[in-house]
């Protein structure tokens, strides 16, 4: 038997080939421990667990506004690039995340489209002190490639704008090599980190600048395909359509309002010069 420090929801551990060998829950894929599991495969140990218990983003970027659900894994663990729930169907891509319309289970996914650019932007709770913003960019670049095992050159950029930390992953299906960690699954153990819901078998990470620990107060990840996502307005949920309804009846009335009040203006003006005129002329 062996301890998998890298995914805490798998079972029947063992060594073989001097590595760590476990089964994921949900699946009973064999995972090496000595590197992350795929996302898909932590998306389907979650689910059976919980079963049993500042910037302006690219036109393409999307967020997961679906969030977990129970995926349909290939062999080698990645994503299958269609996702059904009942007689529902979904594309998704290599980071899991829904790119189309919802449709019924005739939907044709012809290939699983890569996520070549995510987005990590994290707002920090008020500090004692302020960041130093070389020592932020070198602990995330650390911890991102050595706890994450991601190589160096995937990390595209580490930006600062108080309270925002945005940190850039790139990664194109022709950089890839075969032995390197996807930047989807290094993205979901970093944002399961930072919301305190580590996959790591008893390793917290704490993230202190400085000798100052560093706390969050929101996170959200962006995602950009090698093929632009297929929404259509249809897919936008009954609250987001009553918020751009308000949205556009609040710009509609101002601008009434607007109207009006330099129409009352002017009248207010012009019944000036009339009195003036009156008192003036007569005054003559």
């Amino acid at each position: 038997a062996c301890l998998c420090e890298k995914n805490k929801r798998v079972t029947n551990c063992r060594m073989a080939s001097g590595a760590c060998w476990c089964d994921a829950i949900g699946s009973g894929v064999s995972v090496n421990c000595a590197t992350l599991t795929s996302k898909c495969l932590l998306m389907k140990a979650e689910m059976a667990h919980s079963k049993s218990g500042r910037r302006e983003k690219p036109k393409d970027a999307f967020e997961d506004t679906d969030g977990l659900y129970d995926p349909e894994c290939e062999n080698t663990g990645v994503f299958k690039a269609k996702q059904c729930n009942g007689t529902t169907c979904w594309c998704v891509n290599t980071a899991g995340v829904r790119r189309t319309d919802k449709h019924d289970a005739d939907l044709k996914c012809n290939q699983l489209v890569r996520t070549m650019w995510i987005i990590i932007e994290m707002k920090h709770a008020e500090r004692n002190s302020p960041l130093n913003t070389e020592s932020l960019k070198k602990f995330f670049k650390d911890t991102i490639t050595s706890r994450y095992m991601l190589d160096g050159r995937y990390i595209n950029s580490i930006l600062y704008e108080k309270p925002y930390i945005t940190i850039d992953l790139k990664q194109n299906s022709s950089d890839k090599s075969p032995g390197d960690v996807d930047i989807a699954d290094v993205a979901y153990y970093f944002e399961k980190d930072v919301k305190g819901d580590s996959v790591f078998h008893n390793n917290i990470l704490n993230v202190s600048i400085d000798n100052e620990m560093l706390r969050f107060e929101k996170t959200v990840v962006y995602y950009v395909d090698e093929i632009a996502p297929e929404f259509s307005m249809k897919s936008l949920t009954p609250g987001l359509i009553a918020v751009i309804v308000v949205v556009i009846i609040a710009i509609v009335a101002a601008i009434v309002v607007l109207v009006l009040t330099r129409r009352r203006k002017g009248k207010y003006v012009k019944a000036e010069v009339i009195n003036f005129c009156l008192h003036m002329c007569g005054d003559e």
